[in-house]
């Protein structure tokens, strides 16, 4: 599978990458930073999210392209959003077609109440962004698949892992090499088309 991963030096992105590799995927990872990759990708795009002609040259020819960006911050609140319209309008522009974005699940959840208040007002800047990101790809003409993710660590891989399309019950903590797994799952077995899913830890 020819895969193009967004955000491929991020604290995420360092699994998915490895785990892509293992696989045997042949990976571009676009990066701000490639000297800060840690695997040997077979091809690399460096610049930032917004910059549409690098971000044709990294999808183009892409089977799917995984996007995990996160959300932006108070010097530039809109990264997230910014950055996926990007990539969208760069895979429309070169015939990719599946698109996998992640999302923190807090934007959505109802429970536990006090701790989602605590971190709705630390975080207001990164879930807007979040929120505009999951508005813009869920209208886009796309094979797309929103993946919100619960509070992440960087535990070994459990293996213990719940989708679902529902609201979660009380969230539990997720491994990013668990998020790795379920990626680049979701992206080999093609299922969970125009939908987002909440995943969590057991």
């Amino acid at each position: 599978m020819n895969l193009t991963l967004v955000g491929s030096t991020g604290h995420t992105g360092r699994y998915v990458l490895a785990e892509a590799l293992r696989r045997g995927h042949r990976v571009t990872a676009f990066t701000r930073n490639a000297a800060a990759l840690e695997a040997r990708p077979h091809a690399v795009v460096e610049g930032d999210g917004r910059d549409l002609e690098k971000m044709r040259t990294a999808v183009a020819d892409a089977d799917v392209v995984i996007s995990i960006i996160n959300g932006g911050d108070s010097r530039d609140p809109h990264r997230a959003a910014e950055a996926t319209r990007t990539v969208m309008r760069a895979m429309t522009e070169t015939g990719a077609r599946r698109l996998i974005v992640t999302t923190p699940y807090p934007i959505v959840a109802r429970r536990p109440v006090l701790v989602l208040w605590l971190l709705r007002r630390l975080l207001a800047t990164q879930y807007a962004d979040a929120r505009d990101l999951e508005r813009a790809v869920s209208a886009a003409d796309l094979d797309w698949t929103i993946v919100r993710l619960t509070r992440l660590t960087d535990r070994p891989a459990t293996g213990a892992v719940v989708i679902r399309r529902e609201l979660l019950g009380m969230p539990h903590a997720l491994t990013r090499a668990d998020v790795a797994t379920t990626l680049l799952d979701i992206a080999q077995e093609g299922h969970l088309s125009r939908v987002a899913v909440n995943v969590n830890g057991r």
